[in-house]
């Protein structure tokens, strides 16, 4: 991928998806620090170097095109609730297929896009915001670039996130063992779950319903 589109914001009811930037480390670091009982299988920054160098990096590979990092705003608070993102953006190299494909490259989008990097405050779990957000990256990556598939991977020990990204409509891929540190310092297993683009008009039905409940 070279550099994306100039970065977009994604606003529903509930949640506002928010460009990350400097200006958004007091807020991010606030809603990482008030509560952070449920972090154990996610990497948040937890003091203001951290944080500061966590915003640097996350704009630094948006600008290379590699990430689309969003701040996560709740409506109904006001404020940030925490942080998410398209990561793992690829466009698949169609010049070795056969002649005529040239037409099916996707041209400066991704034919693959990951959600990931999410993280929300206790305050803001099961809550509208994490569903309707859900629904504005993946409506987006579907609707707007076309991707093929959209991708989403959790430790699999972490059985809370795993039900989530079930709900959603996710399907299990499998387990990769051994995919990375952990970060309780082990070694984690990943879960890795994925939805198709022609899977996605049914699930998307679903999801617009759980948000008007």
């Amino acid at each position: 991928m070279g550099p994306m589109p100039e970065p977009v914001a994604l606003e529903g009811r509930s949640v506002h998806l928010l460009p990350m930037g400097p200006e958004h480390v007091d807020g991010l670091l606030a809603a990482a620090t008030a509560d952070r009982s449920t972090f154990d299988f996610t990497p948040v920054p937890a003091d203001r170097a951290a944080m500061t160098a966590y915003v640097n990096t996350a704009v630094a590979k948006r600008e290379s095109g590699r990430q689309e990092p969003f701040v996560t705003w709740s409506v109904a608070s006001q404020r940030i609730v925490g942080s998410t993102r398209f990561y793992d953006l690829a466009t698949w190299d169609w010049s070795s297929c056969s002649p005529g494909t040239d037409t099916v490259r996707r041209r400066g989008r991704p034919d693959v896009a990951a959600i990931g990097y999410t993280w929300l405050e206790p305050s803001a779990q099961r809550s509208p915001v994490n569903t309707e957000a859900k629904l504005l990256m993946m409506a987006h990556a579907f609707e707007r670039w076309e991707v093929r598939v959209v991708r989403i991977q959790t430790d699999a020990r972490n059985m809370r996130s795993r039900r989530a990204i079930e709900r959603l409509g996710c399907a299990l891929d499998g387990v990769i063992r051994a995919e990375r540190p952990a970060t309780d310092g082990g070694v984690r297993d990943t879960a890795v779950y994925s939805m198709l683009d022609h899977e996605w008009p049914a699930h998307r039905l679903h999801l617009a319903e759980r948000v008007e409940r």
